[in-house]
């Protein structure tokens, strides 16, 4: 059952590839995305039950020796997260959405699962890294109670450690602004 996510991240995008080739081969997980992140780092997700995340993830950590920057295995993680992370979330209605920009694709993951744990809200995106200087951000939908709440619990867990760089909430967005967030 795919309830855990591994994140590996290399200063190598030439180790990263290979690296992820090894872990996709050591482990019985699925590749949720791989590729270059800015500044000149590789980025390797996978999904899998919590057993095969752990294996995979300590086989990207042997292998990636010194170029390993992280290798994190984050289990128990909300099913929607997954969707989120793909862009592929179907939102019908927008009342309010907010906007939770952080310093790492490790931190914006993070946020999207306490997030959606925290209040009736819906993952619209999870951005990882990707021409954004190595930084991340996740968007989510709801009522606007429900969003201020779930900001809030994401403030409260992890503006103390500066992964959080700003959150905002926006009522009613403006239709052609949602039409190119999402486009």
């Amino acid at each position: 059952m795919k309830n855990s996510i591994g994140l590996l991240e290399f200063k190598s995008i030439a180790k990263g590839i290979e690296v992820t080739d090894e872990v996709l081969k050591s482990s019985n997980v699925e590749l949720i995305s791989a590729n270059p992140i800015c500044p000149g780092k590789y980025i390797c997700i996978i999904a899998g039950d919590v057993g095969a995340i752990n294996n995979a993830v300590e086989v990207g950590r042997k292998l990636g020796g010194i170029f390993q920057i992280e290798a994190i295995v984050m289990p128990n993680i909300h099913p929607d997260v997954f969707s989120a992370l793909s862009g592929t979330t179907q939102i019908e209605n927008l009342h309010s959405i907010g906007v939770i920009e952080t310093m790492s694709a490790l931190s914006s993951i993070m946020v999207g699962d306490t997030a959606i744990k925290a209040s009736n809200i819906s993952l619209v995106e999870i951005r990882i890294a990707r021409g954004l200087g190595g930084k991340g951000f996740t968007i989510i939908s709801g009522e606007i109670s429900s969003v201020k709440r779930a900001l809030k619990a994401c403030e409260d867990k992890y503006s103390a450690t500066g992964e959080i760089l700003c959150a905002s909430v926006i009522a009613n967005p403006e239709k052609d602004l949602v039409k190119k967030l999402f486009s």
